[in-house]
């Protein structure tokens, strides 16, 4: 039973390792730092398509960065499949 509970913690750690390490944090500073931090991209896309995306996601009430985000893990999670 013990050596279940043992494993189970492993292998949620490793699974969540962000969680983990905001908790040792928090120990230390005695502060909640944010579990899922965003980062800023500077990329280049056509004109016309941004235009058209802008355009799209307004008329959908739909986030520009979220749906991005959205459609790079449905791909990431795609190609892990194959």
């Amino acid at each position: 039973m013990q050596q279940d509970n043992v494993s189970r913690a492993r292998e949620l750690i490793n699974r969540y390792p962000e969680v983990f390490e905001s908790l040792l944090e928090f120990e230390r500073t005695k502060r909640i730092p944010k579990l899922y931090r965003r980062k800023r991209l500077n990329i280049t896309i056509d004109e016309n398509t941004l235009r058209d995306f802008k355009s799209y996601c307004k008329s959908k009430n739909s986030n520009m960065s979220r749906f991005l985000e959205t459609k790079m893990a449905e791909a990431l999670k795609a190609g892990s499949s194959k």
